[in-house]
């Protein structure tokens, strides 16, 4: 008889020690679907392709035929550990030291999947896990450019039939401790880059020039000097950085023909996509249009830009709230805060929340967990889907 998947860290060592590098599948879902059969789930495997993109494989994970359906999303893919001299052990080695656990996507988030894994497989044993339906989306595309992972799957899942009730996204979203904060929607994102546009010379004879640094200045003020907004009731106001200026020239006796220039904007509900493209070129337009000589500026929008999504309270935020408090005794705050995920590909099919380990360690050398924190993870989450199917009971 298999051996039910029971124990968190036995889960989170097998899935550290696949290097499922982006977009590297690496063994990690083959393992994933192992732990997942004895619980009576079904599994498929779709890779998608785009042009230009890596093939990915994901996983699809379905128990039950009828009934509420709860589904818990997530990815195994995990970003590269860098220079493996860095690290106390090995990157995928799963290694355990004064109990915790060491390995790149140790809380980013192969953690989370364990927990829940082990969540179910509990519920299971003890003939608890609740009747109706219950889902697992795991993608090996979120660390990578996610065109070929969960928007893709959520759209393979659909054309077969699903729908789902409510969703729980296993990010790291915990500052300090476990049951410090859920995420309840994020801010929109946007990356562009403005090109200015002069006339090239040599540095000797500046009047036969325009040089496009000229304007910078201006172009920087009109982008990030006037504040986008003041925030608004559920998030922080919106916010512009530069990431990058570059004129592409090594000469040092040449002024350059042009200078591009790079950034983002983590954006709140007082905006959308468009409206924010159109009032930063019009901001940039009336900046170069103050500066005499003829300057251009030209916009290049990057793709996918990202929306903002806010999840309403409701059973969802209930259930988990109360699960959390129930196990760690505090009420976690519902925040809105942080980086996007693929949380915003999956509101538009139902609600979404994001709850896992604390992050304090991701993306970093040395990423690990206590065993403490996967344990009281493991448990929330056995709290939380037994209190959710209640509430549809």
């Amino acid at each position: 008889m298999t051996a039910l998947p029971i124990d968190p860290a036995a889960n989170l060592k097998t899935l550290i020690r696949c290097p499922s590098v982006t977009p590297a599948e690496g063994g990690a879902l083959s393992a994933l679907a192992e732990m997942l059969a004895p619980l009576g789930f079904s599994i498929e495997r779709p890779v998608f392709s785009a042009p230009g993109t890596p093939d990915v494989e994901n996983l699809l994970a379905r128990r039950g035929e009828a009934g509420p359906h709860l589904v818990f999303a997530g990815h195994t893919d995990v970003v590269p550990p860098g220079d493996e001299a860095d690290w106390r052990h090995p990157p995928f080695s799963g290694a355990e030291e004064r109990n915790e656990i060491y390995g790149r996507g140790a809380v980013d988030m192969k953690g989370g999947i364990a927990c829940f894994v082990a969540a179910l497989a509990r519920l299971h044993a003890a003939g608890k896990l609740p009747a109706g339906r219950v889902s697992l989306l795991i993608t090996g595309d979120e660390e990578g450019p996610a065109i070929n992972g969960t928007v893709r799957l959520l759209d393979f899942a659909a054309a077969r039939g699903e729908r789902y009730d409510a969703c729980v996204v296993g990010e790291p979203t915990n500052p300090e401790t476990i049951g410090d904060m859920v995420k309840i929607g994020r801010r929109g994102s946007l990356s562009g880059v403005v090109t200015v546009t002069g006339r090239q010379g040599h540095v000797a004879y500046p009047q036969r020039a325009l040089n496009p640094m000229r304007v910078l200045g201006p172009v920087l003020a009109a982008l990030q000097d006037e504040p986008l907004d003041a925030g608004s009731a559920d998030f922080q106001p919106s916010n512009l950085e530069v990431t990058s200026v570059d004129t592409g020239n090594a000469a040092t006796n040449v002024i350059p023909a042009r200078c591009t220039l790079a950034f983002n904007v983590r954006f709140n509900d007082r905006w959308d996509a468009s409206r924010l493209r159109a009032e930063l070129e019009e901001r940039v337009a009336r900046a170069i249009a103050s500066q005499p000589g003829g300057f251009d500026a030209a916009f290049a929008w990057r793709s996918p830009s990202s929306d903002v999504f806010l999840t309403m309270q409701g059973p969802l935020t209930d259930a988990l709230s109360q699960a959390i408090e129930d196990v760690t005794g505090k009420r976690p705050e519902l925040s809105t805060s942080g980086g996007t995920s693929d949380a915003r590909f999956i509101k538009d099919h139902c609600p979404v929340v994001e709850f896992g380990l604390v992050g304090q360690t991701m993306h970093m050398a040395n990423e690990r967990v206590s065993l403490a924190d996967l344990e009281t993870l493991t448990v929330v989450y056995e709290a939380f889907i037994t209190r959710w199917f209640a509430a549809y009971a």
